[in-house]
């Protein structure tokens, strides 16, 4: 009782949905793809709803939202089994709904029952029509989870092997769709950093993926996981199943980042020591070029803050890291918000390490707000103290979640991180030298909106 009371045994405002919801919002963003939810029923509802509120209002699609076919099992489903439910769905969508890929992903309901999917899929797969599955319940974990479920379909079922090798491709792994609100613009900003070093980057998501060149993936030099968590089993699957290994890179939000980014990926790639310092200073000359008309302004304005930063574990780390190297801003606190069993969080500062993060003072993995709250209050603890260490202006980096915490410590804040419900996102990103000018446009608009 003692564990309820604390709160250490159920989630407050969760920043997350289950692992169903992961995979809906990666499968609905693939190209040419029908996902088919075999689940209770409003399931498909229910994310689109949440992610309506959660992902900056950018949900909808052609087989996302409230139109995304679901088997809405009902009671007599649960007690005689659910298989042909699943097997008219499937038949009706493939005659009703134009795909290249019919992706089943499954609920809590059909995995406690025992349904054969598996068998199912097999069955009903064909060269026309293809279907593949992801087992994703609920129960087995959060939504980055179901993405990586879905990454780990593609590899086993859809990427071919024995594709003719393309020397200049690469594949990007690590952002998944939705959970990454800006999911759209930092793909986009990592293609443009692949492409200064010569390479093209297949996205395997959104308007710029193609469904053949995800069948063909395998045919690429190297695989890019920007992430210290996402994506790296399915990264693991791949090397084993089609002999392309992986590299692991920074988020690259922002100039320093995109700098180590380039630097990685070109390392790993064997790119020319020329043509790698002629792209990594090639790029800084542009940026520079865009930010020269901010700096007196922004240095008469005194625009150094302290920050608060809450966010995944793709984000908080990479938001820290730009705040301090690209910014000159503080980052006094850094939350990370997910769920991570003790080897996750080695597995995630090892990483932030090993890719050139920089050191953070105070970092805490925490996902409550009433105790993301209370850390918060622990650093900046000066109300009514006549001398104390102010550590203001105060800005927070946060999600939606954060904007009452922002208003109590009187400070700048701007949604960055799942779930962002007050501002529309279409293509807006914060990777690549241009990517962190835009997000530096944010910032320094927030901090000047009251004049």
């Amino acid at each position: 009782m003692t564990d309820l009371i604390s709160g250490e045994n159920f989630l407050e405002r969760p920043r997350w949905t289950c692992a169903l919801g992961g995979a809906l919002a990666a499968a609905g963003n693939l190209p040419d793809t029908v996902p088919i939810l075999h689940a209770g029923p409003g399931c498909a509802g229910n994310f689109a709803w949440t992610n309506n509120g959660a992902a900056g209002l950018a949900v909808t699609g052609p087989c996302l939202g409230l139109s995304v076919p679901a088997t809405n099992l009902q009671e007599s489903e649960v007690v005689f089994g659910g298989i042909e439910r699943l097997r008219e769905e499937i038949l009706e969508t493939i005659e009703i709904m134009e795909g290249g890929l019919y992706f089943i992903i499954t609920g809590c309901l059909p995995e406690v029952i025992g349904d054969d999917v598996s068998s199912l899929a097999t069955e009903l797969n064909s060269t026309k029509h293809p279907v593949v599955l992801a087992s994703t319940p609920g129960f087995k974990g959060d939504s980055y989870l179901g993405y990586g479920e879905v990454l780990k379909t593609l590899v086993k079922d859809v990427v071919r092997k024995g594709t003719k090798k393309n020397p200049k491709l690469v594949n990007v792994w690590g952002v998944p769709p939705s959970f990454d609100p800006f999911w759209r613009g930092n793909l986009l900003g990592i293609r443009e950093l692949v492409g200064l070093l010569g390479y093209e980057a297949n996205v395997l998501f959104g308007p710029e993926a193609n469904l053949n060149t995800i069948k063909s993936a395998a045919g690429a030099k190297k695989n890019i996981v920007v992430s210290g968590l996402y994506g790296q089993e399915a990264a693991e699957l791949f090397s084993e199943l089609h002999g392309v290994d992986y590299v692991e890179a920074p988020l690259p939000f922002g100039a320093a980042a995109s700098e180590r980014f380039l630097e990685i990926l070109g390392q790993a790639l064997k790119v020319p020591k020329k043509t790698l310092k002629e792209a990594v200073s090639g790029a800084r000359e542009r940026r520079y070029s865009y930010l020269e008309p901010l700096i007196d302004v922004y240095n008469d304005m005194e625009a150094q803050r302290h920050v608060l930063v809450v966010g995944d574990a793709n984000y908080a780390l990479s938001l820290a890291d730009f705040f301090s190297e690209d910014l000159g801003w503080v980052p006094e606190l850094v939350v990370v918000t997910n769920s991570l069993a003790k080897a996750e969080k080695e597995k995630l500062l090892a990483f932030h390490k090993k890719t050139g993060g920089q050191k953070i003072s105070r970092l805490i993995f925490e996902n409550r707000a009433h105790a993301i709250r209370e850390k918060a209050l622990e650093v900046w603890n000066g109300n009514g103290k006549k001398y104390y260490d102010s550590k203001t202006p105060i800005f927070v980096a946060g999600s939606s979640l954060e904007r009452s915490l922002a208003s109590e410590l009187g400070a700048g804040h701007l949604s960055l991180c799942y779930p962002v419900s007050n501002r529309a996102i279409l293509n807006r990103g914060f990777t690549g030298h241009f990517g962190g000018l835009t997000l530096m446009e944010d910032l320094v608009s927030v901090s000047v909106a009251g004049r």
